[in-house]
């Protein structure tokens, strides 16, 4: 008597297992496929928002202007450029897209968030009569930095480069450069060295004025 065609039991497990096995490696494939393009797409993201914050702070540091925003009392010293390791405050234009035209006073300042370090952006127009308060927020560049600092370097008598300062003490002037180190948290995450070279820098020192901006306003 002959066998009638067909699958046993058996090999009917079989092949579920084996199918079952290969459904379960596809979807592994295609799981891992997506995290890694996900993974890619944040990255370029992230490099894009660095070079674009790069960008905008070379281009408004290069701008600088030798225009003081405020006068000490009693010194009678005009305010051009200060900073330290965590702020520049400094005049220069304003890209025409985010402005109303004219000079416009502005801060770049690392502050604590709950992420670490931020850097934020805070500018106000200038005015004869000084600066206009700003009714926004500061608006936040750069999140979830571990540590940085912006450092300042002129210089000397003899026209040689000086060291590296945190603190500048020439509000007055202007410095030839400006660095901005910054270690992010995110691994594999890497903000280049900034150096930005201001093109009025080390120029004459802003002479102290009762009037701010161009015009200069009552007391020239």
């Amino acid at each position: 008597m002959r066998r009638s065609a067909g699958f046993s039991l058996i090999e009917v497990l079989l092949a579920t297992a084996l199918l079952a096995a290969g459904m379960a490696l596809a979807f592994s494939t295609l799981v891992n496929a997506t995290r890694a393009t996900e993974r890619a797409e944040t990255m370029a993201q992230r490099s894009e928002r660095l070079r674009a914050v790069q960008a905008f702070l070379r281009r408004q540091i290069d701008g600088a202007l030798a225009i003081p925003y405020e006068v000490e009392t009693g010194a009678g010293e005009a305010m051009v450029f200060e900073a330290d390791r965590k702020q520049l405050k400094f005049v220069a234009p304003m890209p025409g897209y985010l402005s109303r035209g004219g000079p416009y006073v502005q801060t770049f300042r690392l502050v604590r968030g709950t992420d670490g370090l931020r850097l934020e952006f805070d500018h106000q127009l200038l005015t004869p009569d000084g600066p206009i308060e700003n009714e926004r927020e500061p608006e936040i560049l750069l999140e979830g930095i571990a540590e940085g600092g912006f450092a300042l370097r002129t210089l000397d008598d003899q026209g040689e480069p000086g060291s590296w300062q945190d603190d500048w003490d020439e509000t007055g002037q202007i410095p030839h450069l400006v660095r901005l180190e910054l270690r992010l948290h995110e691994p594999g995450a890497s903000w280049p060295t900034l150096v930005a070279a201001p093109r009025l820098a080390g120029g004459v020192p802003a002479q102290a004025t009762r009037g701010f901006g161009p015009g200069g306003g009552e007391g020239q």
